[in-house]
């Protein structure tokens, strides 16, 4: 998830696990890094990992933060700040991008409230899922 400091992407991870049947409470990991919960969903166990990679300086701290064997787990990962990886995270299955109303040349007016959320698909299960939704 890419956006601007307080632009919703913790409101949306939260959103998107409560969606998915979580009812406990959802903390933001920018201390920890990250957050896991495990779910339990129509077609089975699901785990979830919550990441914020927002403190990172440098690439070289996801690697040397052993978080790729979550990624290779079958688990769903949502990343905050994902740029702060580079191009270690590999291509994802969604990019979703929120922005303020009227920022970066997207419709709407600057004034009003609520967010733009652009959501891009770059893998057959990432397009799977924006036609679902």
């Amino acid at each position: 998830m890419i956006g601007d400091l307080g632009a919703g992407k913790t409101t949306l991870v939260r959103a998107t696990l409560r969606a998915l049947g979580h009812v406990g409470r959802v903390k933001s990991p920018t201390y920890t890094l990250v957050e896991p919960y495990s779910l339990v969903i129509e077609s089975g166990p699901l785990d979830v990992y919550h990441f914020d990679l927002y403190r990172f300086a440098d690439p070289a701290e996801w690697a040397d933060a052993g978080f790729r064997e979550y990624f290779d787990a079958g688990a769903v990962c949502l990343v905050e700040w994902p740029q702060q990886a580079g191009g270690l995270l590999g291509v994802p299955d969604l990019v979703f991008r929120l922005s303020l109303p009227g920022e970066h040349g997207l419709p709407g007016d600057s004034n009003e409230e609520g967010r733009v959320l652009t959501a891009r698909a770059f893998s057959e299960t990432g397009k799977s899922c924006l036609e679902r939704c």
